[in-house]
């Protein structure tokens, strides 16, 4: 059964994993928060870390444990290379995956820039802290990348997730 959008509106954390990017010119996290904004979603935090998995681990971890976060969106990380390492961090963390997220992405993006779509490890999950099960998203650095995943994907379904994730949640 299709769901259409909920009037649930999202608060989220962005985090970008870069060892080169800052806040004036991480144009990946700004698409981001210019796309959650634009659809009446909440941005709470906002951070950048060095592709060092301590870093990581603990910019996820205060995101997990802040009232304010419901959701997590991190940007950068996913690919193959050696310094690459947002999944083997984060999904650990993860209490279930929702492996049609990194599917559906793989099978957008092979539609426009081709093969180069299976070395893409962006995927999805949640964790379950206290009450609350928080999404979190794991998506490319590249800017067109975030575009396709929040307007194809995310966005369409966020408030909707989050209805499902948290029903019957004392919030």
């Amino acid at each position: 059964m299709a769901h259409g959008p909920s009037e649930t509106k999202a608060h989220v954390a962005v985090l970008t994993v870069s060892d080169s990017r800052t806040l004036e010119n991480d144009t990946s996290g700004n698409s981001i928060v210019e796309i959650l904004l634009s659809e009446g979603h909440v941005v709470s935090c906002r951070s950048i870390v060095k592709d060092e998995a301590s870093e990581i681990l603990a910019i996820v971890t205060g995101s997990i444990q802040d009232a304010a976060v419901q959701v997590i969106i991190v940007t950068g990380g996913t690919g193959a290379s050696k310094r690459d390492s947002t999944p083997d961090v984060v999904e650990p963390l993860f209490s279930s995956t929702l492996p049609g997220f990194g599917e559906l992405f793989r099978s957008l993006s092979f539609s426009e820039i081709g093969s180069a779509a299976m070395l893409s490890r962006a995927e999805a999950g949640w964790v379950d802290y206290g009450e609350m099960r928080k999404p979190i998203f794991l998506l490319p650095g590249a800017t067109n990348a975030v575009r396709l995943a929040l307007t194809s994907l995310i966005i369409p379904q966020l408030g909707h997730l989050l209805d499902v994730c948290n029903e019957g949640a004392v919030q």
